[in-house]
């Protein structure tokens, strides 16, 4: 997708550098706004063609370019967020954030097959414990301010004052926003496992479901466990969440019996150990888990396949 910030603009422009480089700073946190790759890249685009409507001597006169593209980026945001409320009521079955896999498992090594890096804003958003995806939903309870508050000050570090300007209130409300968002992530208790331990767990799942071994599935599921699937209408899954360690064994086993031929690969899903189902080397599922104590609690499996763009054009294992 070509943008207003790729190279077809004149590189004599003063400053071109710094408004480019602050592509990656405005992926980043456009994703966890929105929780959606192709939704963050829509808004940074708008951001750019923003910026590049104004006059050269509008542009000049502006202090600090990353500042203002960053409040742009964030109203965008903020905007979208409204919107997406609407949209998601409307959406067929539940809503899952977009999975991003790790750079280094699809732009090099075994996806890269040599081939120059692909230029996808999937590679410019930096994985760490806030795109887990536990996390992107309890995101998705807030109210669109509580997120832009939270996002802007506890995980980008802005001074509420700042926050404030982008939000539209005062600096006492964002910081009340921010408190409130706060209470709602300490209430889900997201718990951060060390992923060596939910690497081994998740392997332990894959040949459980591999064999078929029902049993060894709901050892390995906590007994309140849950499972959530996304198709968005588009391909065939459960449409509510699936309760219970020994429903979710069963479906998984019914599911594996419907779709011969499904190789399951250990991947890294939003910074976190998880697996990929393909079909005909296409790229058909992704999985997230959550665990505690040394069981799954939470499975969230997207199988809509305009949320798995980043895993099939960077190609496959």
């Amino acid at each position: 997708m070509s943008t207003p910030s790729e190279p077809e603009h004149d590189r004599s422009e003063p400053g071109l550098s710094v408004i480019v480089g602050e592509r990656r700073q405005l992926i980043n946190l456009a994703y966890r706004l929105l929780g959606s790759l192709a939704e963050a890249e829509d808004a940074v685009q708008e951001t750019y063609a923003r910026w590049y409507a104004m006059s050269r001597q509008r542009q000049e006169a502006i202090e600090s370019p990353g500042a203002w593209l960053t409040t742009v980026a964030s109203r965008i945001c903020l905007d979208v967020l409204g919107s997406a409320r609407v949209r998601r009521e409307r959406y067929v079955g539940e809503w899952i954030p977009e999975p991003l896999p790790d750079r280094a498992e699809w732009s090099g090594g075994r996806a890269g097959g040599g081939r120059a890096e692909p230029a996808d804003p999937a590679d410019r958003v930096t994985l760490d414990e806030s795109v887990n995806m536990a996390f992107l939903v309890v995101l998705e309870s807030m109210t669109p301010a509580e997120r832009v508050a939270f996002i802007l000050h506890d995980i980008f570090r802005y001074p509420f004052a700042e926050v404030a300007e982008i939000v539209g209130r005062t600096p006492a409300a964002c910081r009340q926003l921010a408190s409130s968002a706060r209470r709602r992530i300490r209430a889900a208790q997201v718990p951060a496992v060390p992923k060596a331990g939910q690497a081994g767990l998740v392997r332990h799942f894959k040949e459980a479901w591999e064999a078929r071994d029902i049993e060894a599935l709901v050892d390995l599921l906590d007994p309140d466990a849950t499972m959530i699937a996304d198709g968005g209408g588009l391909v065939g899954t459960v449409l509510r969440p699936v309760e219970g360690s020994e429903r979710i064994a069963q479906y998984l086993i019914h599911i594996a019996g419907k779709a011969p031929g499904l190789t399951l690969l250990e991947r890294t899903v939003n910074g976190r150990p998880g697996l990929v189902a393909q079909h005909a080397d296409v790229t058909v599922t992704v999985a997230a888990f959550s665990l505690t104590g040394g069981r799954i609690t939470r499975i969230w499996a997207v199988r809509n396949p305009e949320k798995l763009r980043p895993w099939t054009e960077n190609g496959q294992s």
